[in-house]
């Protein structure tokens, strides 16, 4: 989430005109074919701050659509508490050029209200599409908090700080409410979340989710993928992989898992530096390593989450670091960069470095990034805004739409 050193599920995480595109040339130099360019249009979807509250985690997914594929974007409101979040809202796009609609509030995934006063909300959440059920998957961690907003990191009931996910039909529009995933009864999963992750839905239909779990709301946390069946309805546990353990401040938190190349690979948050590895299958992943460009210098990311975009022909890694003239930003989480990661020696090319989404005074730690369409992949993400220094700088409270358009199809994308 955003700030304190006691939060659990998201550790945080230019345009002031709705909706503006901004278009800005870059390119890189995949491994594969060193012709792949793209385009960034950057779109301002929102904008709100009245010191109430601020949207936050805006994560977008693609989804069948009349005309091509549609967008949902699910969101939240920052309550100005520290991770304090509401419950779950959407903004949908009925093409990838059309208008938004929304935010508006999804009934069966508000708030619950639990005994003594304990309020259960579900935070940290990535949608995605489930093919073979046709059905997209929106999926978070379970949040209980006190009256007050603070979280309640222990308490008389059991496993609280669970992934728990919701189904959505688009073509009716329902939503089911949330469900907790179940995990083995090991102590060692009293807190197991998926939580501003990416994650995988394999060809035969199979979950690859990472997490972050531990026998308590304390810490260390470890990091795993676990691999899950769904029937449509049911989201259920098969098995998890190799175990990455990290005894350094809270450990490893909020992984992403992508496929590039005929391989697996996993980025994973500590307080002190980001961590990266691979995997033939999936599951069982190679020793983690720090994060470092080309050169062997460290990346300089910490302490937030990193996500992927792949294409068929470049991995590329989204990030915040140190080093920018950002000394004035939150844990250093802004601008968004975007650059090319080498697949075999799993460091970050610096010369590919663009900056995807400036900086104006507002922190970048909590975005998503997905693919839309063969010829597009997004970058979502809104500026949090604590204090009158960001607004000076210029923050509004955006929600930024950072459109990466390609100059080849992506024949990893969910709709060709």
């Amino acid at each position: 989430m955003h700030r304190s050193r006691r939060n659990l599920s998201s550790y945080p995480l230019v345009a002031s005109f709705a909706l503006t595109a901004l278009l800005v040339a870059v390119s890189a130099l995949p491994s594969a074919a060193e012709d792949l360019r793209y385009e960034i249009r950057l779109e301002t979807a929102l904008e709100h701050d009245d010191g109430k509250f601020l949207w936050y985690h805006p994560r977008a997914a693609a989804v069948p659509g009349d005309k091509g594929p549609a967008v949902v974007m699910t969101l939240q409101q920052h309550l100005h508490v520290d991770d304090y979040y509401s419950g779950l809202f959407a903004m949908r796009r009925p093409t990838v050029d059309g208008a938004w609609s929304g935010p508006n509030a999804i009934p069966e995934l508000a708030w619950r209200k639990e005994a003594n006063d304990v309020t259960l909300s579900v935070a940290d959440v990535t949608p995605g599409w489930h093919a073979p059920t046709q059905r997209l998957l929106a999926i978070g961690c379970q949040v209980p908090y006190a009256p007050n907003g603070a979280q309640i990191l222990a308490g008389p009931t059991p496993r609280q700080h669970q992934t728990a996910y919701a189904v959505h039909d688009p073509r009716s529009g329902a939503w089911s409410n949330w469900q907790i995933l179940d995990m083995p009864a090991d102590p060692k999963f009293e807190l197991a979340r998926n939580a501003c992750a990416q994650w995988l839905v394999r060809p035969d239909g199979a979950l690859l989710l990472p997490i972050y779990f531990g026998p308590s709301a304390d810490g260390p946390w470890s990091v795993a993928v676990v691999e899950c069946s769904f029937d449509g309805k049911q989201l259920r546990y098969v098995r998890h992989g190799n175990e990455f353990d990290l005894n350094v401040e809270r450990g490893l938190v909020e992984p992403s898992i992508v496929f590039y190349g005929g391989r697996y690979f996993l980025t994973m948050r500590n307080d002190l530096r980001g961590y990266v590895s691979a995997s033939d299958d999936g599951l069982n992943f190679e020793p983690m390593k720090p994060w470092t460009f080309d050169d062997g210098e460290e990346l300089g990311s910490y302490n937030t989450q990193q996500h992927w975009l792949a294409h068929s022909d470049g991995l590329f890694l989204v990030y915040t670091r140190r080093g920018a003239n950002n000394d004035h930003i939150i844990r250093h989480r802004a601008p968004l960069f975007m650059a090319q990661v080498d697949p075999q020696t799993l460091q970050v090319i610096r010369r590919t470095e663009r900056i995807i989404i400036p900086e104006r005074g507002g922190e970048f730690g909590n975005f998503g990034a997905a693919a839309i369409s063969a010829n597009e992949s997004w970058i979502t993400v809104s500026e949090g805004v604590w204090d009158a220094a960001s607004r000076e700088r210029g923050a509004k409270g955006a929600t930024y739409v950072a459109r990466i358009i390609w100059s080849k199809p992506n024949q990893l994308a969910p709709f060709p």
